[in-house]
């Protein structure tokens, strides 16, 4: 008679270890559409090659910033990290809020046109939900 510890793998710890937690978490994220705008301010950007970097589809940062001009400034982000502009100050005082209370947001691109002054950019504002 063996007097070894078996230990028995079951249930929700047995996927956790085989696949990860992000892999068990991530069919149950869910992308609730909130708003359609545009990215402000992308002819004031000192790096416009993001701007010619992204496609239609990708998937954007928001994150808040502070902001001397304004107090409610959601800046966006590409998939790198750098500026690409902000939330219209006339759309951000929602999202805003929401970002404040630790909610995740995120956009993705819809249309981009290149306007010779500015690049035009509509987006999609999504609300991640776990």
């Amino acid at each position: 008679m063996s007097h070894d510890l078996t230990i028995q793998k079951e249930g929700l710890i047995t996927i956790l270890d085989e696949r990860g937690l992000g892999e068990v978490i991530k069919p149950l994220v869910t992308e609730i559409h909130l708003f359609d705008t545009y990215v402000a301010g992308t002819s004031h950007l000192k790096d416009t090659a993001p701007l010619y970097e992204i496609k239609t589809g990708d998937k954007l940062t928001m994150r808040r910033e502070e902001n001397q001009y304004d107090d409610k400034a959601i800046v966006i982000l590409d998939g790198k990290g750098r500026k690409l502009g902000y939330v219209p100050e006339k759309d951000n005082v929602i999202f805003s809020r929401l970002m404040d209370a630790g909610k995740l947001l995120i956009a993705k691109v819809n249309t981009i046109k290149d306007m010779e002054y500015f690049m035009k950019i509509s987006i999609s504002i999504y609300l991640v939900d776990y």
